[in-house]
């Protein structure tokens, strides 16, 4: 056999280009004109000509990017040793301890992964094994991850769908305390239509803050009528953190304690590791057993001794750092501020949001939502230096959802930099008569 080829590195050109050559045209880029990172510090982020970003978009990295504990904790165990679940590890059974001492007594069984598209296929499997049904409700624009399975119950991804998957709208917080009585309807009709097509509800599927249905926490209680609804029917309520948890909404550890939920099962992922991939679920031992004796289950990489060093270092920098209470309160100024900017531009319509996850809807001059307008606002804050992107099923509302060590100065100073965007645009939108 011939030797391969020695390999040549392509001298400096255009980047981009080169990424086009080699990588698959799945991945997608950031931005009209994309960011080409070397390294991050906390908050902020920078170019490969040093200018530096406000990042108030990333929250996998959950208390900062180059965190020194995590990083320090992560190669102080490399160098120790790495090893999987089937070899018994102090630090494994110490974070798990650890992890399950911010959730009700009830949740008491860890099972680690390394994403959280991973967690949630998995979570689709207990509840199969657990209830003996198939179904999945989710909501209308949900995304969970991107495995087979959790691909097919994820309609942002694509409209059709699992037959075995049925999407309901999300509530609709305009509808105040009848909001979860109505999505109770609408899970309760999907559920009747799951069984009438032979697939009986396994689990009923909730990211907690609604990020992918244009960020929509609130009404408080709102989840409630309708998890009750799934339980009546015999499927299992399944609260997906993997954005909206480790004090991401300022209220808590978890999305499910702003609503008074104990779900049946937990997901985790994105910034528990702060970059490192870890994830999870977390579930009651009664669930955990009978999936024990029915499926078998292994990660080689999910739940390493390294994972949870790094795990344990995560707990320890939001913990010792108050960053829930910081989400709180940097959010709540947040929020404030910009409702202030909404009454004097046009642009700016409803905000909603809690903790450090805001959503900020983006309008046409008839009040509807305008995803060529929140792209353009998008675009003109990386101009300026700020970094944050767009959801929701138009593609239109801001998604501002910062490392949780984002704090009041960084919000003024993202705050500062938002108004003169806006203007410039909605003085561009009305010299073009409001088509630009």
């Amino acid at each position: 056999m011939s030797a391969p080829p020695a390999y040549t590195a392509e001298p400096p050109g255009d980047l981009a280009a080169r990424r086009d050559r080699v990588l698959s045209a799945s991945y997608r880029l950031f931005y009209s004109d994309p960011v080409h990172l070397v390294r991050g510090e906390g908050v902020w982020l920078y170019d490969a000509d040093n200018r530096r970003y406000l990042d108030a978009y990333n929250n996998v990295p959950s208390v900062g990017h180059g965190n020194p504990r995590v990083v320090e904790a992560m190669t102080q165990q490399a160098r120790r040793l790495n090893a999987h679940t089937r070899y018994l590890s102090d630090e494994l059974v110490a974070y798990a301890e650890r992890l399950l001492s911010f959730f009700d007594p009830s949740l008491d069984r860890v099972i680690l992964t390394c994403t959280g598209s991973e967690a949630n296929d998995l979570a689709y499997r207990m509840a199969r094994v657990f209830t003996g049904g198939t179904g999945a409700i989710v909501t209308a624009n949900a995304y969970h991850g991107v495995t087979g399975e959790i691909a097919a119950i994820s309609p942002s991804l694509s409209l059709d769908i699992a037959s075995s998957a049925r999407a309901v709208p999300a509530p609709d917080p305009r509808l105040g305390d009848e909001a979860g009585a109505q999505f109770a309807r609408d899970v309760r009709a999907a559920a009747e239509d799951l069984i009438a097509s032979g697939h009986r509800p396994a689990m009923l599927l909730l990211d907690t803050v609604l990020s992918s249905d244009g960020i929509r926490p609130d009404p408080i209680g709102m989840f409630t009528p309708a998890v009750e609804a799934i339980r009546e029917l015999g499927g299992l309520y399944v609260a997906d953190e993997v954005q909206a948890g480790f004090g991401r909404l300022g209220a808590g550890m978890w999305g499910f304690d702003r609503h008074g939920l104990v779900p049946d099962l937990v997901t985790l992922g994105k910034p528990m590791g702060n970059g490192y991939p870890l994830a999870g679920i977390v579930t009651r031992a009664e669930i955990a057993s009978i999936f024990g004796r029915r499926d078998r289950y292994f990660n080689t990489f999910g739940g390493t001794s390294v994972a949870a060093a790094v795990g344990s270092a995560v707990l320890d920098e939001i913990v010792e750092n108050g960053l829930i209470a910081s989400a709180d309160a940097v959010g709540r100024q947040l929020r404030t501020r910009l409702r202030d900017l909404a009454a004097r531009h046009p642009m700016v319509g409803e905000v909603r949001g809690a903790g450090l996850f805001v959503g900020v809807d983006i309008v046409d001059g008839n009040g509807a939502l305008d995803r060529q307008r929140a792209a353009a606002v998008v675009d003109g804050l990386r101009e300026s230096g700020v970094l944050i992107s767009a959801a929701g099923p138009e593609g239109a509302t801001l998604k501002i959802r910062p490392p949780l060590v984002f704090g009041t100065e960084h919000a003024e100073l993202l705050l500062d930099h938002l108004g003169p965007v806006l203007t410039a645009l909605e003085h561009g939108c009305d010299a073009d008569s409001g088509h630009r």
